[in-house]
């Protein structure tokens, strides 16, 4: 499968997510610039974490309203698989890609540590190399990663499956509704999620438990 990542000014977690993509696939993913208007013919693309235009305004804002955000969107009503990680999933919510938002941390620290993570739906693209109820570790680094939607939309997301990841045992580091982690559209197509599993790939990383999400996706053997 082909991927592509976006490039965007004050990202940092691009290189990262390039490296876990080159060395699960094999190929090196296609790299596309904010002004871009048109992406490849690809099965996947990922917009990766860091600090996005400064996170100025809020997280993910400006970087929701460029060009490229456009092509990304008639991507993903085609069918094409959508992945935010970090401020990438910031981005997503801005962009409408996805509901809620994502606030301060209830700490109102910046956190930066090992989470561990519960599968609460392996029944997706990206979480079919997991297995239902599955704890894995992660790691998050994030100041704005607090999920929060209104009544309705968060009895809805909860209703029909679209929590995929959720805070396990304890390890919630922001305060999010529900401890929710990361959540997929309803077509179950466009996934956000504030942990890395870029960096939990080989065993130089200290464990291998974000591998799956990307042979999962990619529809590679794990």
């Amino acid at each position: 499968m082909k991927s592509a990542v976006v490039l965007l000014p004050g990202l940092n977690r691009d290189r990262d997510m390039i490296a876990a993509l080159t060395k699960i696939s094999g190929v090196a993913p296609h790299t596309v610039w904010q002004t871009d208007t048109e992406i490849p013919d690809v099965d996947l693309i990922v917009i990766p974490g860091g600090f996005s235009y400064g996170d100025y305004l809020r997280c993910g804002a400006i970087a929701a309203r460029m060009p490229v955000m456009e092509a990304i969107r008639e991507k993903a009503n085609k069918g094409v698989m959508v992945m935010g990680v970090c401020n990438g999933f910031q981005i997503l919510v801005e962009a409408g890609l996805l509901p809620g938002a994502l606030m301060r941390n209830a700490s109102l620290k910046f956190v930066c540590r090992q989470v561990k993570l519960e599968v609460t739906n392996a029944n997706t693209p990206f979480t079919r190399g997991y297995s239902h109820g599955q704890i894995i570790q992660c790691p998050v680094a994030h100041h704005d990663g607090n999920y929060f939607a209104d009544a309705e939309t968060l009895a809805r997301i909860e209703g029909d499956g679209q929590v995929v990841f959720r805070y396990a045992e304890g390890t919630n580091p922001n305060g999010s509704m529900n401890d929710i982690a990361g959540i997929i559209n309803q077509n179950g197509n466009v996934l956000g999620l504030m942990p890395h599993p870029e960096n939990l790939i080989e065993a130089a990383h200290g464990g291998t438990d974000g591998r799956a999400l990307f042979t999962g996706v990619l529809g590679l053997a794990a």
